[in-house]
Formats: C-alpha cells, sequence, structure tokens
C-alpha cells in the first residue's frame, strides 16, 4: 500500500531511520529523521514558505518497508538543480508547471538516498508511486535530486530523465596530518595555500572547530547572524531561520560541526557542517567580516583538518564553486532523475539533458586535467 502523509512527523523516528541509514550502510546525517523534523517544525520547509510536504510511504503486511521524502512545491527555490528554464519554456507555451512534486532534502545539496527501501524492486514500486501521485496531485513533474549514482543507473530510461552536474569534493587518501596531505599537491598549489592559511593567522583570527556540547546558543546567535548577512547579500532571501539552528543544535549536535572564527574576541564568520560516517557535509557559511582567505579557512581547510583527524573518507563542500579545484577539491558527479507528465515537455527536456550530460562529461575532464595533485599521484 503507497500513501502519502504530510508531515516527517507522521512517520515514527525509527521507522524513518531504519529505511534511511540502515546499520550496514553508510551514515548520511542529511537524510535523517531528525533533519526532517527540524527543517519543517521549524517552519522552513512547510505550505507557507512554498515547500508543501507529501511524504510518500509505503507499507507491506503492516510494517513500513518504503519513505520518499517529496514535497509539492509552488516555486524552484532552494533545489540547487535548477529548472527554471524549464518552468519559462512550458508557461511561454501555455502549460502550467507548477506545482511540481521535489524528491530531497531541502536545501541541501547533499548525495544521498532518496527512494528510502531495502530493495531495488521496492524502489522501483516508490519511483511508479510517485508518478501516481504526480497525476494524483495534478503537479506538472517530479524531481530526485542528488540521489546515488546505482539508483539514477538502475531507473533512468523513457520515463525517468537522467542529468548530471558537477561538485567538487576532497578525498582522504589516507593523510596523517595537513602537511601530510600538502605534500601531495604540485609545489605551486601547496605554496598557495601555506601562504592563505597565513594571511588568516596573521589577521589575527583564531578558528575553532566545536562540536556536541561545545556548540551553544551563543554560537548559534553568531552563525545566524553571520548566515542571515552573507545569504541576503548572494541571493536575497535566507532559507533557514534562527529557530531551524536552535533545533539542529539540541537534535543533532553529535553530528555537527560548527567552525566558528574570532578575531579580538568577537565571533566573526563561521561554517556549518554535517558529520556522517563515511563524510563531511558543508552546508552555509557566513561572516561579518571581509579577510583575505577566510572563506577558504573556515569552509575547506578547516574541513579538511577535521576529516583527517576523525579519518572521513571526504568532504562535500556543497554546490558549484570551480575555485574548490585549488583547494585539493576535484570534481565529482552528481545525479538527478526527472519525470515530465506532458510528452511535449518530456521530449524537449530529453533531448535538452542529452547535450547537457555530454558538456558535464567534458567538463569534467577539463578540470581534473587542472588537478592541483602531483603528476605522479594516482588518484
Amino acid at each position: 500500500m503507497l500513501k502519502a502523509v504530510t508531515s516527517a512527523l507522521a512517520i515514527a523516528r525509527e521507522d524513518w531511520d531504519r529505511l534511511a541509514n540502515p546499520p550496514a550502510a553508510e551514515f548520511n546525517p542529511l537524510v535523517s529523521h531528525d533533519f526532517f523534523r527540524c527543517v519543517e517544525e521549524s517552519g522552513c520547509a512547510i505550505a507557507k514558505t512554498g515547500w508543501m510536504p507529501r511524504h510518500l510511504v509505503m507499507e507491506h503486511e503492516g510494517r513500513l518497508s518504503g519513505i520518499v521524502p517529496c514535497y509539492r512545491k509552488r516555486h524552484s527555490q532552494g533545489e540547487y538543480v535548477f529548472d527554471y528554464g524549464w518552468a519559462d519554456a512550458y508557461e511561454r507555451a501555455g502549460g502550467r508547471y507548477y506545482p511540481k512534486l521535489q524528491v530531497s532534502v531541502p536545501f541541501s545539496p547533499v548525495t544521498g538516498p532518496r527512494l528510502l527501501a531495502a530493495t531495488e524492486e521496492q524502489r522501483r514500486e516508490l519511483a511508479s508511486g510517485l508518478i501516481a501521485m504526480c497525476t494524483q496531485e495534478e503537479a506538472s513533474s517530479v524531481h530526485i535530486t542528488f540521489m546515488p549514482e546505482s539508483d539514477w543507473t538502475a531507473l533512468g530510461g523513457p520515463l525517468w530523465l537522467q542529468r548530471t552536474d558537477i561538485q567538487f569534493h576532497w578525498i582522504n587518501n589516507g593523510y596523517s596530518s595537513f602537511g601530510d596531505f600538502l605534500a601531495s599537491l604540485s609545489s605551486q598549489k601547496r605554496k598557495n595555500i601555506r601562504k592563505e592559511r597565513t594571511s588568516v593567522a596573521i589577521a589575527g583570527i583564531t578558528m575553532h572547530a566545536l562540536t556536541g556540547e561545545d556548540i551553544q546558543e551563543r554560537h548559534w546567535d553568531a552563525f545566524f547572524e553571520f548566515y542571515m548577512d552573507t545569504s541576503s547579500r548572494k541571493w536575497g532571501s535566507p532559507y533557514l531561520n534562527r529557530r531551524f539552528f536552535s533545533m539542529i543544535g539540541e537534535a543533532m549536535n553529535e553530528n555537527i560541526l560548527l567552525v566558528i572564527a574570532e578575531r579580538g574576541g568577537r565571533m566573526i564568520a563561521g561554517a556549518l557542517n554535517f558529520i556522517g560516517s563515511h563524510a563531511l557535509y558543508g552546508r552555509n557559511w557566513g561572516a561579518i567580516e571581509y579577510h583575505d582567505n577566510l572563506h577558504f579557512e573556515t569552509c575547506y581547510y578547516q574541513a579538511i583538518d577535521f576529516a583527517i583527524a576523525r579519518k572521513l573518507a571526504r568532504v562535500e563542500a556543497g554546490a558549484q564553486g570551480s575555485h574548490k579545484l585549488a583547494r585539493g577539491y576535484l570534481p565529482h558527479k552528481t545525479y538527478s532523475l526527472h519525470y515530465l507528465a506532458h510528452p511535449s515537455l518530456q521530449r524537449a527536456v530529453a533531448n535538452y539533458l542529452e547535450a547537457e550530460r555530454a558538456g558535464v562529461d567534458q567538463q569534467q575532464q577539463a578540470l581534473a586535467a587542472h588537478s592541483p595533485f602531483r603528476q605522479e599521484q594516482d588518484f
């Protein structure tokens, strides 16, 4: 049986986490029940903000066997896989693109499971349920973004159109220290990073990597100020409210790394990261003072330091940013699937995506050719 529910709270935490993060799988905090509860209960991802929860659940013999975190949306904000051109073209042709169904972690360009079920057969059943729900909701389309490559490959085809993009990830090749990582880089890149880190220290800035109970409300107060200042200047409309940060701080503090930069006893910048079993996920950053290289130190180098200390396999640094390449973050593909109910729109987007995937392949090759690592390194 398949049905839609209108809140993460309608699903028991133990059932959600059993399917999202099973014991044998890599733990990803951003698909946990705690994260979805916080982003919804705080008022960030609710109908009023254009994110109406329509989580698809599947039961077999009275036991929950599948979940799809899904939202009925009236805009395309906060997704990081852009379909504004599709919406504009369809509406200029007389169609109605919104509402649509979005399968994702709100405001988070982080890869992880999206069809939460144990078997491929069950995941196919959930995908079919999404198409049925698209009809029931009178939506134009369904979009499954930042999903695992394995599901993308298994489900892609005439119904589910395949899309790719590029992110930058730092890979831990067994480094024992930041200096060990630097030794793997070309001489020029190594010198540049040392110079960037030194410039931050010379400016009198000290860095603090906080986790667990070390993160206090005063840190969230400061971080929210950073987040609002930087997000308002860059994007105009921040997605997350102050209550959200307090809620994740209470519910998920052991899975959070909050990097705080101080100068003269005053907190001036910060970066929010989530800690998984294998990866550190960089999410939000902000600052109220500008200093050369402060962004690189707070977001990238502190994350590498932490990943090495925790023996994490990688750091996923979020959306976009080819400037990350020179700092040891290499290009990796991300994957999404798209179902469009109108046949003409489906055909047009299919043609577009075929060309776009080829372009992404070429972009990845071009970026990899400018790897910052020494030529003899085999990555």
